[in-house]
């Protein structure tokens, strides 16, 4: 759920706008508040205009890890109680935003309140925070409201909802009966279950998800725990990857053996999704990346359909 760390700014023609989460970016465009971002994350790419913005928001890690590699400097940031992100304190000052949206979701995902200090300490006057928190879609959803109220923009924040909800009731699901067993991997190596709205959107698509926990982080699991979850697909969704770089990350990341015995696997059955703009960003996209998921799951039932006639 949304949190208000101090009085939100009035809405007005001139407000400026920091954003430290990519979908935050998203959230404040769809809502018409493109001129008024102001400050947006490296990661910050959609709508495309929001690469024309400052970034204020900076990786502590070089680019081109491997992933394995990833997850140890990660692991040795947070045991040193290091962040991540390093926030670019003079363009803020610059800036003089008048509201900043970030997240207390995840330490690793996005800037967090605790990457806040220092900076509010030099900006004058103290802008607005409003903090996002969401574990499931409808939280997700909630927070398209908050920041409609952070922002004087609140008919468009329920409009966008409902254009959204409305989009996902729609959506053509498996029969019940028929539905296919999905494992969501958020990282390849060491392997990850997806979490938080990620079970859920498989079930609104007509899935199964074998592991992964509703409204619950993502979480390690070993690779006997996947062959014993014994998945009809695969979605490959590395938290911050793009389809073409999940891609290309199924060609070199060194799987176990077990990897190779799974049914899944055996049957080509292991699709690279794209994260970043269908799945691990909680906004307004997720409702696409439901459909693609239901897209995807029909067309595995119905190969599945066809072999077993053929067989």
């Amino acid at each position: 759920m949304p949190t208000q760390t101090s009085s939100i700014h009035e809405a007005r023609g001139d407000l400026r706008i920091c954003s430290f989460l990519p979908s935050g970016t998203e959230i404040l465009f769809a809502l018409g508040l493109g001129d008024s971002v102001m400050g947006v994350t490296f990661e910050c790419d959609y709508p495309p205009e929001a690469r024309t913005k400052p970034i204020v928001v900076h990786s502590q890690l070089p680019s081109g890890l491997p992933e394995r590699e990833i997850d140890r400097q990660v692991r040795e940031f947070s045991e040193r109680g290091q962040s991540l992100y390093r926030l670019d304190a003079e363009k803020l000052r610059k800036i003089k935003p008048h509201l900043i949206i970030t997240q207390a979701l995840c330490q690793v995902c996005a800037a967090s309140p605790d990457d806040l200090g220092p900076a509010l300490e030099v900006l004058c006057p103290v802008p607005a925070v409003l903090t996002l928190s969401p574990h499931s879609l409808q939280d997700v959803w909630e927070d398209i409201i908050a920041v409609g109220h952070a922002t004087g923009r609140v008919t468009q924040a329920r409009e966008l909802v409902t254009m959204l909800t409305g989009q996902i009731a729609n959506v053509e699901r498996t029969p019940s009966d028929t539905r296919l067993r999905v494992l969501c991997l958020e990282w390849l190596d060491p392997p990850f279950v997806a979490g938080h709205w990620v079970p859920e959107m498989v079930a609104l698509a007509g899935g199964v998800d074998v592991l992964g926990r509703v409204g619950q982080p993502g979480f390690q699991v070993s690779w006997e725990e996947i062959a014993a979850s014994d998945p009809d697909l695969i979605l490959a969704m590395p938290c911050g990857y793009h389809q073409a770089d999940v891609e290309l990350e199924l060609g070199i990341v060194h799987f176990p053996p077990v990897w190779h015995s799974l049914r899944a696997v055996r049957n080509n059955h292991v699709f690279p999704m794209d994260a970043s703009s269908h799945f691990s960003r909680p906004g307004p996209r997720l409702a696409l990346g439901i459909a693609t998921m239901a897209e995807l799951f029909a067309r595995c039932r119905r190969s599945s359909t066809v072999n077993a006639v053929q067989a």
